[in-house]
């Protein structure tokens, strides 16, 4: 079987401007992918190639084995593809909206489940243009979910949700891969593409700056911090120089720097030398955020696996 998404070395130009330059990743068949960048990093271009709304300017994409804007017709009733706003007629109520876009699929799922599940029964005589911005996003997955997609598009799903819509809609998401439907998603909430993702795709300035799985990635960026409980009022020497050692509070230090597994032994050796009883020792690793926010303003990074 084909995966998902097969995006190679697509190129995206608007005039001079190249705002996808050679991207490639891939989506396998009941898995979540994260899209991960700034703003104007590429990935509405790139999203709107593999949604077959606009031709790449180079390379190639394939979505569900199929060329995404030459096989457009054929695609369309495979994909849900939830937009960050708009695309529906503003003076229509959520159940109009939801049980018009049933209407076009062969096999939808129950929309008074989809209603209850998420959150829209109470809404569902509200025209959308009355609808809260999260409301608005609850409806938009409905929308997108009705059809029982293959292949779901998801752009900044959870944006103005509150906190119950958030943790439900990370619940269908999961449901939706343990089904066997694959996820592209998009998202600025750096614990929610942690949770959800199999793998991340991190883009700067329309190229990948890396990729690879949440855990791939945050081991690759290293430990933050090291937290040691020992005897009280230790000063650190020479042997540590090159670390910035904190006693927090006495008997608690906190030790940070570039710390790899060498290090990491030294520090503990160091303790030992001193004749101090360590009690508790505690790795901090750097967490998803911490990896964004280093590579899309730093130098471009592949993890390999």
């Amino acid at each position: 079987m084909t995966d998902a998404v097969e995006v190679r070395d697509v190129v995206v130009r608007y005039g001079d401007t190249t705002a996808v330059d050679g991207v490639s990743l891939t989506v396998p068949r009941g898995r979540v992918l994260s899209l991960l960048g700034h703003n104007g990093a590429g990935k509405t271009s790139l999203l709107q190639v593999c949604e077959g709304f606009r031709r790449a300017d180079g390379g190639t994409a394939r979505v569900l084995g199929l060329d995404p804007v030459g096989d457009h017709d054929a695609l369309m009733p495979r994909l849900g593809i939830m937009l960050q706003s708009g695309g529906v007629y503003p003076w229509a109520t959520a159940g109009e909206i939801l049980r018009l876009f049933a209407s076009f699929a062969a096999a939808p799922l129950d929309v008074e489940m989809l209603l209850d599940r998420l959150g829209l029964r109470k809404f569902e005589r509200t025209r959308w243009r009355r609808l809260s911005g999260g409301e608005q996003q609850r409806l938009s997955l409905a929308v997108a979910l009705v059809g029982r997609p293959e292949l779901v598009f998801l752009d900044e799903p959870t944006a103005g949700m509150d906190t119950e819509a958030r943790h439900t809609t990370w619940r269908l998401i999961e449901e939706l891969r343990a089904d066997g439907v694959s996820v592209l998603l998009t998202t600025h909430l750096l614990d929610e593409a942690e949770r959800l993702a199999d793998e991340v795709v991190i883009m700067r300035s329309g190229v990948v700056a890396a990729t690879g799985t949440p855990a791939e990635l945050t081991a690759a960026a290293g430990i933050d911090l090291l937290e040691v409980r020992a005897d009280p009022g230790l000063v650190p020497d020479s042997r540590l120089a090159d670390l910035k050692v904190t006693e927090t509070t006495p008997g608690e230090y906190a030790i940070a720097g570039a710390l790899d597994a060498a290090v990491i032994s030294d520090v503990l050796g160091w303790f030992a030398a001193k004749d101090a009883q360590v009690t508790a020792v505690n790795t901090r690793r750097r967490t998803l955020e911490d990896v964004y926010l280093a590579l899309t303003t730093g130098e471009k990074t592949k993890v390999s696996r």
